[in-house]
């Protein structure tokens, strides 16, 4: 292969080809990969390198469209696109070539890491714009700021503000430059952390899903889209298929909001989480509940041997090969994955599968549009 480019050269025009999981599409410039944001699959484009510090591949945006996908549109936002904002990858095309694409990433994570054929759809929940409930940006010289993608570069907002958040941006002369600022909207209310401290609003929130209210730290995690929480819970309900008398796991249950619907059909619920926040505010949320405060691996060995349901809400970078194990071995009726990355969700019903579990169903829902992630919950049944 050659070499000698570095970042900021501009090469091709290269043949895009498919959609990778990241936020990026493929493509191949002298035998090595070019990892393209800002572009579709069967686009030509001129790319601008931005990281050519690996031999296998490199990393580049989009800068001149040389031949355009049928999706492609004028982003919303005038600092979407190569060197700018990083938070949006998809703002370039329609909503439905962006669920096309995001539903193909999972398609093939779930191939190639779990053995599974999905054939289901990645379902629209709107809005798909303005639905952003928590926001982090940069205090500037220049007034707020959002980061480049992979980077620490400052690009200011335009005076509109961020278009995926649900509520405006302030410009306050008084926050100091290079300040973390995150906002954080609970019904009518906004709340103001500054470097992690609230200066507008109280320390705790109340969010409203599946009918009742729930208390959560404002730095705390809460689905970021006003439809997540009820999307994702009424799934989990479908899947689990709750009895009374239930024994149910809640593991990464963060402030119980599966804890407490599964509670709420009357089964018996356990919780783990390792946040002691978020401990603190399930036990008020979900009173009847056994919480423990721990890492999950080590806390499962304090739980019952047997379960009839077992929810796992992981983190990004997923449940891992001993908690599933441990989790399986309970051996659940029904064990209901949530996941937010397509990769972690592929590796750990790939170990499922291992054990001799089975994938009975995928539901996927497009709870971050105008970005690449996405949410999905699976449902696992012993063969």
């Amino acid at each position: 292969m050659s070499s000698g480019q570095s970042v900021g050269d501009v090469i091709g025009p290269l043949e895009v080809t498919a959609v990778a999981h990241g936020g990026h599409c493929v493509a191949r410039h002298e035998g090595r990969v070019v990892f393209v944001r800002h572009t579709a699959p069967g686009e030509r484009v001129s790319v601008r390198l931005t990281d050519t510090s690996r031999d296998a591949f490199w990393r580049g945006d989009a800068v001149a469209i040389h031949r355009e996908h049928p999706g492609r549109i004028e982003p919303s936002c005038r600092i979407s696109g190569p060197g700018g904002c990083g938070g949006c990858d998809f703002q370039h095309l329609d909503s439905a070539t962006q669920r096309a694409m995001k539903q193909h990433v999972l398609t093939e994570q779930l191939r190639r890491l779990a053995g599974y054929e999905w054939d289901g759809q990645l379902v629209s929940v709107p809005p798909t714009l303005g639905w952003r409930t928590r926001l982090r940006y940069w205090q500037s010289e220049h007034g707020p700021a959002m980061r480049q993608h992979h980077s620490h570069q400052l690009i200011p907002l335009p005076e509109e503000g961020c278009r995926i958040a649900a509520m405006s941006v302030p410009h306050d002369p008084e926050i100091p430059d290079g300040s973390e600022v995150r906002l954080v909207q609970a019904g009518r209310n906004t709340l103001t952390l500054i470097d992690g401290e609230v200066t507008v609003g109280r320390g705790v929130v109340t969010e409203h899903a599946m009918g009742r209210s729930w208390r959560v730290a404002a730095s705390g995690f809460w689905q970021v889209h006003p439809q997540a929480a009820d999307t994702l819970a009424q799934q989990v309900l479908e899947f689990a298929e709750p009895q009374r008398g239930d024994r149910a796991f809640d593991l990464y249950c963060g402030v119980g909001l599966f804890a407490g619907v599964l509670a709420d059909s009357g089964a018996k619920v356990w919780g783990v989480e390792s946040d002691s926040k978020a401990i603190k505010h399930a036990s008020t949320n979900v009173p009847q509940a056994q919480l423990l405060h721990g890492p999950v691996e080590r806390m499962l060995k304090r739980l019952p041997r047997r379960a009839d349901i077992i929810v796992l809400d992981p983190p990004r970078k997923g449940a891992g090969r001993n908690v599933m194990r441990a989790a399986l071995e309970r051996s659940p009726r029904a064990l209901v994955y949530v996941a937010c990355d397509p990769a972690s969700l592929g590796r750990d019903l790939g170990t499922a599968r291992d054990h001799g579990w089975e994938i009975r169903d995928v539901r996927a829902f497009d709870l971050f549009p105008q970005t690449h992630h996405m949410e999905a919950v699976a449902l696992l049944q012993r063969l």
